[in-house]
């Protein structure tokens, strides 16, 4: 699947970004901390949307649901990989039910 319009913007900036200085650049800072830290960072914003969620105001949690799609979106850039791939993952499962789709996934 294409990224939307926003999302392709954002994933342009992202590698555009990658490999530039930390000092100029928050992308470039968390390229630079490595994706441990991206991956932490990720967590940190998924709580905040969950808290925000439960109580905080739609504009609050519309924040915080852009800050979770802006890290999730550097860490898989970090990993090599991007939000397209994702979106495609998301287009594998379209028409599958969750309950069926989870209980194929092989068990670690």
């Amino acid at each position: 699947m294409k990224p939307t319009p926003t999302l392709a913007r954002l994933a342009a900036t992202i590698e555009a970004r990658k490999g530039g200085n930390p000092n100029d650049s928050y992308v470039a800072k968390l390229f630079d901390r490595g994706p441990d830290y991206v991956a932490r960072k990720l967590g940190e914003e998924a709580v905040e949307a969950v808290v925000a969620a439960l109580a905080g105001s739609d504009d609050e949690l519309i924040g915080e649901a852009a800050d979770v799609i802006f890290h999730l979106a550097v860490l898989l850039s970090a990993r090599d990989l991007s939000i397209a791939d994702a979106l495609a993952e998301l287009d594998r499962r379209d028409g599958v039910s969750g309950i069926a789709e989870k209980a194929s996934r092989t068990p670690e």
